[in-house]
């Protein structure tokens, strides 16, 4: 079994399409050790007591520098003997988390990358730019807790009448909800394997 950690910052959308994966039995060889929440959101700790998994809250308020925090998150993670870390919507710099679980570090982001990459806001860039088509990507951090190598990208068509919010919101569903799930199916069925700075899907 995989056992694996999800750490999150908010109400914990994109948590919620990994859970209603594991309720249809979508991912194999896997196991949900605990959600690591930023913050005491009700709501995704609702989540998380609806789906029967161990929710644990770390504020960072409560460390004196985010390496530290980073270094107490990569303790924790490491004591429960979590083999696969997914990052859904956590919003603090990985730091010793990406060194200490290199290659086994799995997020997602709301552009195609390499597009906006390191963007304070990828999707108002989009529209800012003219952009015909959004999306995002899902990825293996790398030793610096950025984008590295590329698993999956789904695009989003761009509307005319699109906002920066309801443009937001369209990648959220229709591109990161796919790609978060997908990329950990995968990793759990041992079908990636990093090849220098590629993912090569293994049949």
């Amino acid at each position: 079994m995989i056992r694996t950690a999800i750490l999150v910052s908010g109400n914990g959308a994109r948590l919620q399409t990994i859970l209603d994966s594991m309720y249809f039995g979508e991912i194999p060889n896997y196991e949900l050790a605990a959600v690591i929440c930023t913050e005491a959101n009700p709501y995704a700790l609702r989540r998380c007591s609806n789906a029967k998994v161990q929710a644990i809250v770390v504020e960072p308020a409560d460390f004196p520098t985010k390496m530290s925090y980073s270094m107490a998150i990569a303790n924790k993670l490491r004591d429960m003997d979590i083999d696969l870390v997914v990052l859904a919507g956590y919003d603090m710099p990985l730091g010793f988390i990406a060194a200490q679980f290199k290659n086994r570090v799995i997020g997602v982001y709301p552009s195609l990358i390499p597009a906006f990459e390191g963007s304070g806001d990828p999707v108002a860039g989009v529209l800012e730019r003219g952009c015909r088509l959004a999306g995002a990507t899902s990825y293996f951090a790398d030793q610096e807790g950025n984008v590295g190598a590329i698993i999956g990208q789904h695009a989003v068509e761009v509307m005319p009448e699109d906002t920066a919010d309801s443009l937001r919101r369209r990648v959220m569903e229709e591109a990161e909800w796919k790609l978060l799930p997908k990329a950990i199916i995968l990793y759990c069925q041992n079908r990636l394997e990093i090849q220098g700075d590629k993912v090569v899907i293994k049949e």
